[in-house]
């Protein structure tokens, strides 16, 4: 780890926001999942979530393309327990679905905490999300084409919402509690020392200021 390197590791970090998030019901297929992480990289989310009918799947493609190394994944066992913890942190829940209701996604406020709910490619987000959601959001469209890829469709809303933070100064300072910048620091900056420990149950060791390990566990 050389010192420029841990310097922009920090500065990236400071960055992120803990109360911007996704969450993923049912999307499969791994390019559109990999490109969804992605786009939260680049706006800055902190963690992700995730449910699915088949759980390895979401984490083994993310995984294996390198996405989860910056944003890691919250697997959860069914789209209500998910929201529900959720809706307990404090988010707000909003879905890309297209409903009476439903309102353009630049007239909604994204600098309160968001979570953005998308469903599968092929049906949309579950009858059961659709109800459970604070709000409904719609893309307006002038073509023939009646929706957007999911991944398009994530990375348009999610910058919309980054646009409003930027202008309330939101990423001018980290807004991570001092543990979570520490255990995420490390992580992305010696992931197979901060795997091992967890396999172990050892605590992290501590980094000097330019980012040198002070003690390795396991020379």
């Amino acid at each position: 780890m050389t010192p420029d390197r841990f310097q922009t590791l920090k500065s990236v970090l400071a960055r992120r926001q803990p109360d911007l998030t996704i969450l993923s019901e049912n999307v499969h297929k791994s390019h559109n999942l990999a490109a969804i992480i992605r786009s939260c990289d680049a706006v800055g989310v902190l963690e992700a979530h995730v449910v699915s009918n088949s759980p390895k799947l979401p984490r083994h493609h993310l995984t294996s393309a390198g996405s989860g190394k910056w944003v890691p994944i919250v697997m959860h066992p069914d789209i209500g327990t998910a929201i529900g913890r959720l809706k307990n942190k404090g988010f707000q829940v909003l879905t890309a679905h297209l409903s009476t209701q439903a309102k353009d996604f630049r007239d909604v406020d994204y600098t309160a905490p968001t979570a953005l709910l998308l469903g599968s490619e092929l049906v949309g987000v579950s009858a059961e999300a659709a109800r459970l959601a604070d709000t409904h959001l719609k893309i307006p469209m002038q073509g023939q084409t009646e929706s957007l890829n999911v991944s398009v469709a994530t990375a348009l809303i999610l910058y919309e919402a980054m646009k409003q933070r930027e202008a309330a100064g939101m990423y001018d300072n980290s807004r991570l509690d001092p543990k979570t910048w520490q255990q995420t620091l490390f992580e992305w900056a010696y992931p197979d020392i901060a795997r091992r420990c967890r396999d172990k149950k050892l605590m992290y060791p501590a980094l000097s200021a330019d980012g040198q390990l002070l003690e390795n566990p396991f020379n």
